[in-house]
């Protein structure tokens, strides 16, 4: 596995959920990023979230594609997400991001892998441990 690191800017807005969604109490979001680093490049996609105020309890997923370049090789590629926390535990939070099987684009093709998030203050970083053939 190879090692890519940087920072990423993130822009998460509120959008109208469907009926059905509304009425199970999820929430939609759009997401637009903009990294840096070893991973140049964007990402569009959207999130689904939902929760249990009355227990703290917090989740979410999601779908990006990303679109740039990694290692010097240009293409696009989908990040699936998968977290969820207690409010009031924040030790217990597990999030889970992963190259989206045989989703990989032009010299991406081929691209596996995962990537970690961090959060310190107002700056979002990730590692991305992955293969590409």
């Amino acid at each position: 596995m190879k090692h890519a690191s940087g920072t990423f800017e993130v822009k998460v807005t509120p959008t109208d959920a469907s009926e059905v969604g509304k009425a199970g109490g999820i929430g939609r979001m759009t997401i637009e990023k903009v990294f840096s680093g070893a991973l140049e490049g964007s990402s569009k996609g959207e999130m689904l979230t939902g929760g249990n105020h009355a227990t703290g309890t917090l989740a979410y997923v999601a779908m990006e594609t990303v679109t740039g370049r990694l290692e010097g090789r240009t293409g696009s590629f989908i990040l699936r997400h998968d977290a969820w926390m207690m409010k009031t535990e924040p030790a217990t939070a597990r999030l889970d991001v992963s190259v989206v099987a045989s989703s990989g684009t032009g010299e991406l093709a081929g691209l596996t892998g995962r990537m970690t998030i961090e959060r310190a203050e107002a700056m979002h970083s990730y590692v991305f441990e992955y293969a590409l053939d």
